[in-house]
């Protein structure tokens, strides 16, 4: 036996916190100024979780394209249908509107109807110089009648980048500076240009409906609404577990208590993040109100037990000494495997999990010594609770539950097994069902307007999540090359069939554009040059790009003239949908680029996102078959028995598999949210097998191995914690349904459900199978003294019972 988790260890232990009270206290109240001095060193995360480990194949192609083309997602859009834009009042508000915005040093350039530069031909220098598409010297209703007109029919280089020719619609762009579009200056940006109070006024002085997106908008309202959910969160946790806790115990000293340790568990959590300058992203969002539903359990225990003391002898010091060395090793072992359940996302090589899992798993076990400090220091200077804060412990509805149960386990042992038997079959069969999602903006609120703007986007210009294809031509300026010309445009036509993709752009729609505009701006030459044109149109390009910064193929080609890019934008779409896309691109790929020749990849921030949600998928699989490991190894340890390894094991991982089920059937998806649910509730779960166990065994040994004694009581003993601890985290997990982000709303919901099924599985199957396996298991032997000691054992009661 481990002699530091002996029960002299925690009467030691006992007798240290109760003697230095005041010393304790001071200490905690100065680790707690300190966690929240390290609160202005947290971070928000101003980019998309990169699931990906940072030497993976995928990342390292997509930070070799952005060191040859910068960052992609800089790109903000403004647009709107079937509007009276074309109008001199409408152009002369549009042109107030975004002339503050593009003086700001946040914007690189813009492209708008008042700046849009068209191509002409300048013969006598032979190359082509760009002129603005309105002149404002002319501006009358009937030449912006005419604009509207070439706009829509004369400039097929713009199509599908600012104009949709089919529906009407047209958008802007405004191209951020790279250097910051990462930083927390475009918040700024956003927040003070693109405010819902500007847009409201432009619209109402226009008339005109607008519609805004873009990564570095959407990025920054979605980090808006992570840290407005916190609060939320932090909020409903507080408010559900306090009225739950109160509705139990009846006792404004105990709930005010137990708020008190859970508010100083998520100031720690808030420090911690602070303290390792983790960002915070929408899973570390999530860790201070799971400090407080998790926390609440670890009150009700050490409570419970004080009250059950007071009770039992009404000598206070007494009960406060059994409160730390009685339930000291069950705390400590059920918080050690809730932190296991998070600490296995620190295995896996993402960066996001392992922040989560470290600063969730640490928080955990801090909570635990809160618990076992503060809860018997404070009722030491309080007095003894009062009868009726006593009257719980032998509730009507308690004692109906818990009845209710033990005639279940009595009489219906068989029908029990069935319906286990039944409700494994029906999860297996949903886990075949269920699908793998993985898309930047699925789980993004759906109820906001910036999401409804990305579906007007995802409708009219085939969606804003930018993929993008780079070329590498493996020689200098190889990208002009007629031949590379044409596979590049032969890879765009296969894009442009592919209807979740938008309408492709490369060098390719420059040279077009430039044939186009040799032929004196004729729409029907819009196409590439033939052999007998090339030499004297291509010489009319490179006239026209000499000037360093003014070099039209900048955002195409790179300055080596050895790479080029193809840019395209995707719908949202699941991962079937892109894995199909992908392989049709690659394929063709394969077949115009010789391997000796090109290299050619594809990238972008949803490519990256799509290969990091299946990485991160197949991550945690190991991360919940980890977890499992880890907390069966913890119950060969504490009992010591292959058999009890077993039973302790099946009440908990049925509960798992048919909300696995219920996924699949009801149509929930595979993806980085809702994978964390199995891990999360196992460790959780297992808690309640830990305390029904050792309560089992002591009780096998107080009743000289009669089973079905030691059963139906330890049902009745720890049942009632049980059910309390079971309903707190129920209604706790289940305040994250609030959110409006999709993927906390599925983690909420799923936990809260699965530890629901887990309660049960445990009062009822649990009982059962230890019925079921008497003969096996109800021996001395079976049972042999465990490594560690969960629940001391309680000579005074176990001598009130032989009476």
């Amino acid at each position: 036996m481990l002699k530091w988790l002996s029960t002299s260890f925690w009467d030691y232990i006992a007798g240290r916190i109760l003697r230095n009270r005041i010393g304790l206290l001071i200490t905690l109240v100065i680790f707690t100024i300190f966690m929240s001095l390290q609160w202005k060193n947290m971070r928000f995360s101003f980019t998309e979780a990169n699931l990906l480990p940072d030497n993976h194949e995928v990342n390292v192609q997509y930070n070799a394209f952005l060191d040859k083309f910068g960052e992609e997602g800089n790109l903000i859009v403004i647009g709107f249908k079937n509007e009276p834009f074309f109008t001199p009042k409408n152009l002369a508000l549009w042109e107030n509107f975004i002339a503050e915005i593009k003086k700001d040093k946040a914007v690189d350039f813009s492209i708008s109807i008042e700046d849009l530069q068209v191509l002409k031909k300048d013969t006598a220098n032979q190359k082509f110089v760009t002129e603005p598409f309105i002149n404002n010297a002319k501006i009358s209703e009937t030449y912006l009648k005419e604009k509207e007109k070439e706009f829509f029919n004369d400039l097929p280089f713009y199509e599908g980048i600012l104009f949709n020719k089919e529906s009407g619609a047209v958008r802007f762009a405004i191209y951020m500076n790279k250097s910051i579009v990462n930083t927390p200056a475009r918040k700024d940006f956003i927040l003070k240009y693109l405010s819902k109070e500007k847009i409201d006024a432009f619209e109402k002085a226009s008339g005109i409906d607008l519609k805004i997106s873009g990564m570095p908008y959407i990025r920054t309202l979605n980090s808006v609404s992570i840290i407005d959910e916190i609060g939320l969160f932090v909020g409903a946790a507080l408010a559900i577990t306090s009225l739950l806790f109160f509705f139990f115990f009846r006792s404004f000293r105990a709930t005010l208590l137990s708020m008190s340790i859970v508010i100083i568990g998520v100031m720690w959590s808030f420090g911690t993040l602070g303290l390792f300058n983790y960002e915070i992203t929408v899973l570390t969002a999530i860790i201070p109100p799971l400090i407080i539903v998790i926390g609440i359990p670890n009150c009700i225990f050490l409570i419970n037990k004080y009250q059950q003391e007071i009770r039992l002898h009404g000598n206070k010091a007494k009960s406060l000494q059994r409160v730390i060395s009685k339930v000291g090793n069950a705390t400590l072992m059920t918080n050690l495997t809730t932190a296991a359940g998070f600490a296995t996302f620190i295995a896996t090589d993402s960066v996001l999990l392992k922040e989560f899992g470290i600063v969730a798993s640490l928080n955990i076990f801090f909570l635990f010594l809160l618990c076992l400090i503060i809860i018997p220091i404070a009722y030491s200077f309080m007095p003894l609770p009062k009868e009726k804060h006593l009257e719980h412990l032998r509730k009507n509805y308690m004692k109906s539950f818990i009845n209710w149960i033990e005639n279940t386990i009595k009489r219906h042992n068989v029908a029990i097994f069935g319906v286990a038997i039944g409700l494994l079959v029906f999860g297996i069969i949903g886990i075949f069902r269920i699908n793998v999602s993985g898309s930047i903006i699925e789980d993004m609120p759906k109820s906001t307007g910036f999401f409804d703007d990305i579906l007007f986007y995802e409708e009219e210009f085939d969606g804003v999540m930018p993929l993008e294809i780079m070329i590498d031509t493996k020689r200098p300026k190889g990208v002009m090359k007629s031949t590379t010309l044409k596979k590049i445009n032969q890879l765009q036509e296969t894009i442009e069939e592919i209807p979740e993709l938008s309408k492709p752009v490369s060098i390719v729609n420059l040279v077009k554009y430039a044939k186009q505009t040799y032929y004196n701006g004729n729409p029907e030459y819009y196409e590439l040059p033939t052999k007998q044109e090339e030499a004297f149109i291509l010489s009319y390009v490179k006239n026209s790009t000499k000037k360093g910064d003014d070099n039209m193929m900048k955002s195409y080609v790179d300055s080596t003239g050895q790479f080029a890019r193809i840019t395209t934008f995707m719908r949202d779409i699941g991962t079937d949908k892109m894995a199909k896309i992908e392989e049709r691109l690659q394929e063709k790929i394969d077949k115009i680029f010789p391997e000796e020749r090109y290299v050619v990849t594809m990238t972008g921030k949803a490519y990256v996102f799509e290969k990091g949600t299946h990485y991160l998928v197949h991550n945690l699989v190991l991360s919940l078959l980890f977890a499992i490991l880890l907390i069966s190894l913890l119950m060969a340890y504490l009992f010591r028995s292959f058999k009890m390894i077993i039973v302790s094991l099946l009440p908990n991982i049925l509960p798992l598999i048919i909300t696995a089920g219920l996924m699949g059937f009801l149509g929930v998806p595979i993806k980085p949210s809702t994978i964390l649910v199995f891990s999360i509730a196992f460790g959780i779960s297992v808690d309640d097998t830990i305390h029904f166990l050792a309560k089992y065994r002591q009780e096998l040994k107080a009743n000289k191995w009669k089973i079905k004694k030691s059963v139906y009581n330890t049902v009745k003993e720890a049942g009632v914690s049980m059910f309390y601890t079971s309903v707190v985290l129920f209604f706790g997990f289940s305040v994250f349904t609030l959110s409006s982000f999709g993927g906390t709303v599925a983690l909420g919901s799923l936990v809260a459900a699965t530890l629901l099924f887990a309660m049960l599985s445990n009062l009822i199957l649990l009982p059962a199978l230890l019925l079921s396996l008497e003969k096996s298991i109800a021996n001395e032997q079976e049972f042999i003294e465990p490594t560690i000691d969960i629940l001391a054992e309680d000579k005074e009661e176990d001598k009130r019972k032989d009476e």
